[in-house]
């Protein structure tokens, strides 16, 4: 099976993995989800990615982005690849 990673931006600081998981997986089916937390205070950096299934990609991008979710419009975009420095 093919799958995508979704970069979510402007997520509520208090949001866990199983939260992502849960929201995104009523529309299509997830594979893992992660927050991105700050190395030294753990706490979130505000975003995170969600991997889903290549064919849902899509629908799932167009059903969440600029969607409130926690109180906050969050971006759902596909993640680019880090840029090598």
């Amino acid at each position: 099976m093919v799958v995508r990673t979704l970069y979510v931006g402007n997520l509520p600081w208090a949001t866990r993995e199983e939260d992502l998981a849960e929201a995104f997986s009523q529309y299509g089916e997830v594979m893992n989800s992660r927050i991105i937390r700050d190395r030294q205070t753990g706490r979130s950096r505000g975003f995170g990615f969600v991997e889903v299934a290549d064919e849902d990609a899509e629908a799932i991008i167009s059903a969440l982005n600029g969607k409130e979710f926690g109180g906050r419009v969050i971006t759902v975009s596909e993640a680019r690849d880090k840029e090598v420095k």
